[in-house]
């Protein structure tokens, strides 16, 4: 097993095992969909597997993540290797979406505690959380062509936005991190899974004068 985050405590070091591997393999994913090559599923994979955790951390003054930690990079060429050899049709339908719920929850929660961590404001921070747990997709989505996480009505970005807005509410009222970290992340999960199970979705705008 790599060696994990030394900075983070060990439940969030898995976390962020999690959410980087569910990230990565979702966008090897899209390229194995797209038919692309190996190098554009590996491109894919690692930037969905970092990308949101970048964008945070450039944006609160911290050293970029996985840049200096020995584990990553391969985690998302392994995975990248994972969708080449296997038939795509492995990584779709409602397992892998219920996988994508989990990684995303657990990622806003992790980049709402490092922004924390560093000082950064409570709302703030939140935003951090989302940034993490989203941005990696929306590149991905981009460069793919494909319509992004953000112009879709679908809860998404909500239960992101819920599970990062759940740890600053946590560590506001002093509870222990520990509770804090593991109810933030079970709600986004959850709340995302009711959108995937019922397909809520937020109200679109409309135009007062028709």
């Amino acid at each position: 097993m790599p060696t994990l985050n030394p900075a983070l405590p060990a439940i969030l070091s898995w976390l962020d095992v999690a959410g980087i591997a569910v990230f990565a393999l979702s966008g090897a994913a899209l390229g194995a969909r797209l038919r692309q090559t190996f190098v554009t599923l590996a491109f894919f994979a690692l930037v969905t597997g970092v990308g949101g955790g970048s964008v945070r951390d450039l944006l609160i003054g911290a050293p970029v993540f996985w840049v200096n930690q020995p584990w990553v990079a391969p985690v998302c060429l392994g995975v990248a290797l994972l969708a080449w050899f296997t038939p795509h049709r492995w990584w779709e339908g409602r397992l892998f979406v219920w996988a994508d719920a989990a990684g995303l929850s657990a990622y806003s929660v992790l980049g709402t505690v490092k922004a924390l961590g560093y000082g950064v404001p409570p709302v703030t921070a939140a935003l951090m959380g989302v940034i993490t747990g989203c941005v990696g997709g929306i590149v991905r989505d981009v460069l793919a062509g494909q319509p992004s996480i953000l112009l879709r009505p679908e809860l998404y970005v909500t239960a992101s936005a819920l599970a990062a807005g759940l740890v600053v509410a946590g560590r506001f009222v002093g509870m222990p991190d520990a509770l804090v970290w593991s109810v933030a992340a079970s709600a986004g999960f959850a709340l995302r899974g009711a959108a995937i199970h019922w397909e809520i979705a937020l109200p679109t705008y409309r135009s007062g004068g028709g």
